[in-house]
């Protein structure tokens, strides 16, 4: 599993992060992937503010206690939230774009990739939000996702995570589900993100649906809570030590 941060050179969302901040404006995020068709991510909705967020990152940020750190910030737009409630967070990223935006933005914020040993705490709440299951990448990698996260957690800690079930595209039009079991876990997708002439290396993502999640974290000590369910098969998890 990747401990590192991006180069500055191969930091596409960043870039378009860094941009927007500066002026309020920014170019096309392409978004490719194998598994589906070319997209784009509007660089306005990452800065967005409490009142804009969809319910389960709101209801997540209201949960959030004691010394909070906010996994793959980018923005700083959930740590500004916070800030605004009277809650004080670190905020770490693997994008050196985005923490020079976080810094500025007046934040707590640290160049970091969450799985590096080196990096070391103690944390009440660990924010993982907009579809914050991605950087576990595969599967495979939740033993070593949740052995980290145990290192990180105070006692009585918890992690907010949300994540989406993409079941959803394999539904056939009875509501029958039709899923290859043989093949990998239908919520492993890679992706791979354009900013202009800057291009991003492929990065796996994972999208978790609760009941995998569950059986997993509970292996590992963890209490699992499902504290709300979204619109589209997408829902806000709690993880607690027992």
């Amino acid at each position: 599993m990747n401990t590192h941060w991006l180069s500055m050179d191969k930091d596409p969302m960043g870039r378009a992060i860094y941009d927007y901040f500066k002026t309020g404006r920014a170019g096309k995020l392409r978004v490719f992937s194998s598994q589906f068709d070319e997209d784009e991510l509007p660089v306005v909705d990452l800065f967005r503010t409490f009142d804009q967020m969809p319910l389960l990152e709101q209801t997540a940020l209201h949960l959030a206690h004691g010394r909070i750190l906010d996994v793959g910030a980018g923005s700083g737009c959930h740590s500004c939230a916070l800030k605004d409630l009277g809650k004080e967070s670190l905020a770490i990223d693997i994008s050196p774009w985005s923490v020079e935006v976080m810094q500025r933005r007046g934040l707590n914020a640290h160049l970091t990739n969450v799985f590096d040993e080196r990096f070391t705490g103690q944390f009440d709440t660990i924010l993982m939000l907009m579809n914050g299951s991605g950087i576990i990448g595969k599967l495979k990698n939740m033993p070593v996702f949740l052995t980290r996260i145990k290192q990180l957690l105070a006692p009585g800690g918890c992690v907010l995570m949300d994540s989406s079930d993409l079941r959803y595209l394999y539904e056939d039009e009875d509501g029958s589900y039709v899923i290859d079991l043989a093949a990998d876990y239908y919520g492993e997708v890679d992706f791979q993100m354009q900013y202009g002439k800057i291009k991003g290396d492929s990065f796996d993502w994972l999208y978790i649906d609760f009941d995998t999640l569950s059986a997993y974290a509970s292996q590992y000590g963890f209490v699992v809570e499902k504290v709300k369910e979204g619109m589209h098969y997408d829902y806000l998890a709690r993880l607690s030590l027992k």
